[in-house]
């Protein structure tokens, strides 16, 4: 006899129904709340920096953090949204809180003496990374052949 319970076994009912069809199927699971959701990215090469994107949209740059340590690029945010309105005897509170983290090991060619460049506009944080003018140099070494 097993002591963890399989997905299926506990909920049957939607396996191939209503729910997996509107994509709630993983509503019933165990991990649905442990699932981080993470910004898509975008990396761009160019010859003498790197651009990174984040779409994350409803923050504010206030919410980011972002540092560098021994060549590892941190990104994160947290965000919370607390609000309450009293009208005629009633109350009414809703409350948000959403958060992300994103590590990136960064390449030899990055300069981390260098300032990162940072901007948050329209929903898009936007890092601009200088490159080593070393590391940039061409490393080509000819190979004889015996």
């Amino acid at each position: 006899m097993s002591l963890v319970k399989s997905k299926k076994q506990r909920f049957p009912f939607i396996n191939g129904g209503l729910a997996k069809s509107f994509g709630l199927d993983d509503l019933f699971y165990d991990d649905f709340f442990t699932k981080q959701d993470l910004p898509a990215m975008n990396v761009k090469e160019h010859e003498d920096e790197f651009e990174i994107e984040f779409a994350v949209p409803g923050y504010s740059k206030e919410d980011f953090e972002v540092s560098i340590e021994d060549d590892i690029l941190y990104v994160s945010a947290d965000k919370s949204l607390d609000n309450v309105e009293d009208e005629d005897g009633y109350t009414r509170r809703e409350f948000s809180y959403s958060n992300f983290q994103r590590t990136l090991q960064l390449p030899k060619s990055v300069d981390t003496s260098k300032d990162v460049k940072a901007k948050y506009k329209n929903g898009v944080l936007k890092l601009t990374l200088m490159k080593d003018a070393e590391a940039m140099k061409s490393r080509r070494k000819e190979i004889e052949i015996s």
